[in-house]
């Protein structure tokens, strides 16, 4: 019997708290959310879906997805677990792995190496830890997903889809493992959160030069960029 399919899932909506609209934000000629897909359909691990909300102004995001070769699910815009629960249920999926549209800097690697740990352990839950803010991705089984989408009640877990199971290691067996050496530095942004996040992912996609940078070029950018700031 052949084995449930794995997949990434990356959550996006337009009406970010913070700043609005980021999803589509542009940097170096792309779109932050172009910029995830991409970054994330280069892992090769499976296919990648768009797990978006139902609202209208979240067309955009689905017409970008689909143009780009992703699936496309859409569910509540508060219910973020949900949204998750059933995109895993109804696609059928075995293993997912969670990524968010305001990580243009993502790392391609990622995935692989978080889905392997996944299958190698048979844990619930897996993450990376010391990479840059906004480098990682998360992996989760289906079963855990599904128990935490029913056993969760509290919005803030409902809305940001892990929380419960990270804190209820009573429940779910959850494994951190440490970020590859070369790319161990948590004092990097590549996230987009604020304004300024914004600008400086601009800064050094600017100062590498290349449509898709690996993780180790981006924090070597970083360094530089803050070396001349220094200076």
């Amino acid at each position: 019997m052949t084995s449930p399919p794995a997949a990434i899932v990356l959550q996006a909506r337009l009406a970010s708290r913070r700043l609005p609209g980021k999803a589509l934000a542009d940097v170096a000629g792309r779109s932050v959310l172009e910029h995830c897909l991409r970054r994330l359909c280069a892992a090769a691990v499976g296919p990648v879906i768009l797990a978006t909300t139902t609202r209208p102004e979240d067309d955009a995001l689905a017409s970008l997805a689909s143009g780009l070769g992703a699936g496309v699910f859409r569910g509540s815009a508060e219910d973020v677990l949900g949204r998750f629960s059933r995109c895993a249920r109804e696609r059928g999926l075995g293993q997912i792995i969670r990524a968010t549209a305001d990580n243009p800097g993502v790392d391609q690697e990622a995935p692989g190496r978080v889905l392997a740990a996944l299958r190698a352990t048979n844990a619930d839950y897996v993450r990376e830890d010391g990479l840059p803010h906004g480098a990682g991705v998360e992996g989760v089984s289906r079963e855990a997903l599904l128990r935490a989408a029913l056993l969760a009640t509290d919005a803030y877990d409902r809305e940001h889809v892990t929380t419960f199971m990270r804190r209820r290691t009573d429940l779910f067996d959850c494994v951190t493992l440490a970020a590859p050496a070369a790319l161990s530095r948590p004092d990097v942004r590549v996230t987009v959160d604020t304004a300024d996040d914004l600008e400086s992912i601009r800064g050094l996609y600017r100062a590498v030069a290349a449509q898709m940078p690996s993780l180790e070029e981006l924090i070597a950018a970083w360094d530089r960029v803050s070396c001349r700031s220094v200076a």
